[in-house]
């Protein structure tokens, strides 16, 4: 069976914008992305959901359809955590607690080496290499299942040029930043190598699913 490369549940503004210019310790995606996540946090499924309820519908179904069938997980540096350049402190172990809700090797793109870690059940790896470098790792790692590109935007931009992406799942919010790291100025932008089916949800999102042509 094939080993797919998936964004999942990837998050823009109505303008592209997935993550600010400026990320910091006190500003992860360098914006208050609150508004581009609402929508999963009000299903029934979302993981960190600590009371009963929650949405169903279409919202939940992507909501589940995160982990399904993902081996490894891709992600930049800048999702891992906002230091620059060598690994000053090997302390930082990225934004998530003692329990990432990965739960599979995540290869962490990186022009810094730093020795590879576990938290609960997840190991982060950290790798040099260019996109086609890193996705074959990941798939020996995946052990069969697919992979899951987390992004940031600058990552994903990165597959999408070097044409590994097999199937992408963009929630584009009705919010506009203005400025910040943008995913496409149009999803029409990716119809040369893609079909395209747009959904809206109740939620006000509008869900873009997009598989290799």
């Amino acid at each position: 069976m094939e080993q797919l490369l998936r964004v999942q549940n990837f998050n823009v503004s109505s303008d592209g914008i997935g993550a600010g210019e400026h990320q910091s310790l006190e500003r992860p995606f360098g914006l208050d992305p609150g508004a581009m996540f609402t929508w999963a946090g009000a299903t029934a499924s979302w993981p960190m959901r600590t009371d009963p309820g929650g949405s169903r519908g279409l919202d939940d179904y992507l909501t589940r359809d995160y982990a399904r069938n993902i081996g490894a997980e891709i992600m930049g540096r800048n999702k891992f955590g906002p230091h620059r350049g060598p690994w000053d402190d090997h302390e930082w172990r990225g934004w998530w607690g003692d329990e990432p809700p990965f739960r599979t090797p995540v290869f962490v793109m990186t022009h810094h080496a730093r020795p590879s870690f576990a938290l609960s059940d997840t190991t982060f790896h950290f790798v040099e290499g260019d996109p086609a470098t890193v996705l074959q790792q990941a798939r020996a790692a995946a052990a069969g299942k697919d992979v899951r590109l987390g992004g940031g935007v600058t990552t994903i931009r990165q597959f999408l040029d070097a044409d590994l992406v097999d199937t992408m799942h963009v929630a584009v919010s009705p919010v506009r930043f203005g400025s910040g790291l943008r995913l496409w100025d149009s999803p029409d932008e990716l119809l040369d190598r893609f079909h395209l089916d747009v959904v809206p949800s109740p939620s006000g999102v509008t869900h873009h699913l997009f598989w290799r042509r």
